[in-house]
């Protein structure tokens, strides 16, 4: 058993089993043994690879949809450009060149923020964003004011939830309990909900997520600005158990090594739109990723590159296009959610027409 594993079976020996979302935060986000504290989750050497570590367009286009966006709020002279789980700054870096090229004056007016709990990773995001001058948070809470364009690329998916299991009596939290010195999921407390279901449903609610979102769009709100969510996860609410968990590129048990794997769950963007809207913003999508990144022009940007690239690099190249944009890859798991203040126009990559 790892070490984290050790303290959460005594806490469990004591105080009883616990709900998934305190496994989850403890799994991730323990001060000394969580996976975001120490591991190095990111990249082929890591547990997984997102889409930034695949090519360098995707991040591009994630700048240049920011400077539109900055363009259409009537240029401020000063905003502050925020992401969400940089991982090693390469979305960032990608997104900051692309902008120095084709907007500079954005480029002069923004301020780059990251929210980064690992030490190692902030010290990967300071080499690949040197000259930049980056501002490290711990979470959202401490950002300055004033007008904000927020990036969250595969990062709500690790924000804790709740899993609610539908018995014969009613619905249910569901829990880590110690069986013996394994981990197993078991029935806890009964929970007040109206849901109908089948015996053995699985429900997922992240009141997390929805805080973050809330909070978000708050800001948005009051102080202008957008917020691009791009994570996987259906387009319409629904049931299941989407916990999992993932290290050296594999999925594996997810109560088996606690803090030496990340833990996920599928994105509820329906979830967040709806929470989102109540704090006054404007919700746009959410849409498929590959449909997103064609709206952007990732084909166009691709041809450019190719055409000074190598039969070897060209491939390549080809080959990671396809990964980000087909259906049978990440272009249909993935979907992407815009958040607005009431005075921006339709969103880059969210227009339906050709």
């Amino acid at each position: 058993m790892t070490p984290l594993g050790r303290e959460i079976a005594a806490r469990i020996a004591s105080a009883g089993p616990l709900p998934i979302d305190e496994f989850m935060r403890l799994c991730l986000s323990h001060p000394e043994h969580g996976y975001y504290r120490k591991q190095m989750p990111v990249g082929a050497a890591g547990d997984f690879i997102t889409a930034p570590e695949i090519s360098q367009v995707f991040g591009e286009l994630i700048g240049l949809w920011a400077a539109e966006v900055w363009s259409t709020m009537g240029r401020p002279e000063a905003v502050h450009l925020v992401e969400l789980g940089p991982g090693r700054g390469t979305l960032m870096a990608d997104a900051l060149r692309a902008i120095s090229k084709v907007a500079p004056a954005f480029r002069t007016a923004l301020y780059v923020h990251l929210v980064e709990i690992n030490p190692a990773l902030r010290q990967l995001q300071d080499k690949a964003l040197r000259n930049t001058a980056p501002e490290w948070h711990d979470d959202f809470a401490s950002f300055p004011d004033g007008p904000l364009i927020v990036i969250a690329n595969e990062f709500f998916d690790a924000l804790p939830v709740r899993q609610l299991v539908r018995n014969p009596g009613g619905w249910c939290e569901r829990v880590v309990a110690l069986d013996g010195e394994q981990f197993r999921f078991a029935s806890g407390a009964p929970v007040s909900h109206a849901a109908e279901a089948a015996i053995g449903s699985i429900m997922e609610i992240a009141p997390a997520r929805e805080a973050l979102a809330h909070t978000i769009a708050q800001r948005l709100a009051a102080q202008r600005g957008a917020a691009l969510l791009i994570d996987y996860g259906p387009l319409v609410s629904g049931l299941g158990d989407t916990l999992q968990a993932v290290r050296d590129h594999k999925k594996v048990d997810p109560l088996a090594e606690p803090g030496l794997a990340d833990l996920t769950t599928h994105v509820d963007f329906a979830a967040l739109a709806a929470i989102a809207r109540t704090a006054g913003v404007q919700t746009h999508g959410p849409v498929p990723q590959g449909i997103f990144l064609q709206r952007l022009g990732i084909m166009a940007r691709a041809a450019t590159l190719m055409q000074k690239a190598t039969p070897q690099q060209a491939a390549a190249l080809g080959n990671a296009i396809g990964r980000l944009i087909e259906p049978e890859q990440m272009g249909t798991l993935f979907k992407v959610l815009a958040l607005t203040d009431r005075l921006q126009p339709l969103p880059p990559g969210f227009d339906p027409s050709p």
